[in-house]
């Protein structure tokens, strides 16, 4: 029992020393800082150039709700920066205030997108589906998944390792999912701004798509990092990775 506790004790509550952590999930972390910081970049940047078009943030969400034909979703502005999204519960955009009121190319693409959401929801969009299911389960294997494997370990219950294994993985495959759906609101959002001239020029709808593409890349490397994650736990549990 000794050995197993100085094992997993050394392999789990010191993993920033481990040699899989520099190798597996240190690379992926260092895409999500890169990614993170282009896309505020990009954000700043396309703020400051407004749109000859004279749509704000809100009515330009409202023209794509109208675009589908969808009623029944309300726009509110919300404080915060980039705290922009859709609530399925209670069917509100909520756009930030750099986005609501503003005309920008940024606060346009943005806000389409978060309607892009709006109309996956009311045409049953199935990858958004598929993540609804996962998250009940993704939210227990992030509070419960190394624990009951860390446990397991302890124990010498290979069972319970792989029972929280399986759970922590539902964190990796929610962000799996999570990223068509993301994909596919930029890509309503984009197609509704060229096909009602919601923005001036292809000049303006290339800003707007570089703002979009920027963000999806957050959640490229948010997916890199659970799945970087996953495969160190996996091989620090089957013993492979002990260094």
């Amino acid at each position: 029992m000794h050995s197993l506790l100085t094992i997993y004790g050394r392999g789990f509550y010191n993993l920033a020393g481990t040699y899989w952590y520099f190798i597996l999930v240190v690379p992926a972390l260092i895409l999500s800082v890169v990614a993170q910081i282009k896309v505020k970049k990009d954000y700043a940047a396309m703020s400051k150039i407004y749109s000859k078009s004279g749509y704000s943030g809100a009515a330009a969400a409202q023209a794509v709700l109208q675009y589908y034909g969808i009623f029944d979703v309300r726009i509110e502005q919300v404080s915060g920066k980039l705290t922009d999204h859709f609530d399925p519960q209670r069917n509100v955009i909520r756009l930030s205030e750099g986005v609501y009121a503003s005309t920008s190319i940024a606060a346009i693409g943005i806000a389409c997108h978060e309607a892009g959401h709006a109309a996956q929801y009311a045409q049953g969009y199935a990858p958004i589906k598929i993540r609804n299911t996962i998250l009940p389960v993704c939210r227990i294997g992030s509070y419960a998944g190394i624990p009951l494997a860390i446990l397991g370990a302890m124990l010498s219950f290979p069972t319970l390792v792989w029972v929280g294994v399986l759970l922590y993985s539902f964190i990796m495959l929610f962000q799996l999912a999570t990223l068509p759906v993301e994909l596919d609101a930029s890509r309503r959002a984009m197609s509704v701004i060229r096909d009602t001239n919601l923005l001036y020029s292809e000049e303006e709808n290339r800003g707007a798509q570089k703002v979009l593409k920027s963000a999806a890349m957050t959640y490229v490397a948010a997916l890199a990092v659970s799945m970087a994650n996953l495969l160190r736990f996996i091989i620090m549990f089957t013993g492979r990775g002990r260094k």
